[in-house]
């Protein structure tokens, strides 16, 4: 149920149909099931679908880690890395060491890994948060 109230409040996620499987400060995980909607002209997973999970499991890890009343976010930027076709279903982790202190402005580097089932990692990205502190 999370994972759709997920979708329905930020609907292009839907589209990979996402299901989250772990979500705490500083983590999150999700695993994308191997399904043709989401594949490309090869019968893979589309490279738009891979930075759609790394960018869901970004967003939330740090949704989930910033300080709600004293903080925001967007993302500023992505850099990808496509190691391998994906055949099979994928798995994301977005992982960061909690921050000690939030700063009135930073660049939060948040690094995401995509496995396939067999454990491969076939796709990685370093996705720029941009963490403001909230005009009081």
């Amino acid at each position: 149920m999370f994972s759709k109230a997920v979708c329905f409040k930020a609907p292009y996620f839907g589209s990979i149909k996402p299901l989250i499987t772990h979500l705490t400060a500083g983590h999150c995980s999700a695993t994308v099931k191997n399904r043709r909607a989401i594949h490309n002209h090869i019968g893979t997973i589309h490279a738009i679908a891979q930075c759609n999970v790394a960018e869901l499991c970004a967003g939330l890890m740090v949704d989930a880690t910033v300080p709600a009343k004293t903080h925001r976010w967007i993302p500023k930027g992505m850099t990808v890395n496509y190691l391998a076709k994906i055949d099979t279903d994928m798995r994301a982790v977005a992982e960061i060491e909690v921050p000690s202190e939030w700063l009135e402005k930073q660049d939060l580097l948040v690094p995401v890994k995509v496995y396939n089932s067999r454990d491969e990692l076939v796709f990685t990205a370093d996705i720029t948060m941009y963490v403001t502190a909230k005009k009081r």
